[in-house]
């Protein structure tokens, strides 16, 4: 599954036409099949149990991927947003630029 989930995130860094859509994708796809992917390497160490904690060592590694998967891509996708890199023709919706004209987010700084 874990395999699966990382191949079509692949398949979605080549298929979306933006690169905010590319980040999205990779992310939330590589996000699932990291995690399934440890979830089976802990399941065939079950043999192993009284070597190693394996248990615990799965945990802090989802742990891990699901707090820095997200702020990573965050930071990326504001990062080519702050660069001025269009939106796709098929994009119809622009949520950070509407907040920004709103007043509710500051407009990111390019340094």
């Amino acid at each position: 599954m874990g395999s699966f989930s990382l191949f079509i995130a692949a398949l979605g860094l080549i298929r979306m036409p933006d690169v905010y859509n590319r980040v999205q994708t990779g992310t939330k796809a590589s996000t699932l099949g990291a995690i399934m992917s440890f979830i089976g390497i802990g399941l065939v160490a079950v043999d192993h149990w009284d070597e190693t904690n394996w248990v615990g060592r799965v945990i802090v590694l989802i742990v891990f991927i699901l707090l820095t998967n997200p702020v990573s891509s965050h930071v990326l996708m504001r990062a080519a947003y702050a660069m001025k890199i269009p939106l796709s023709k098929v994009t119809s919706v622009d949520k950070l630029k509407e907040d920004i004209e709103h007043k509710v987010l500051e407009e990111p700084i390019d340094e």
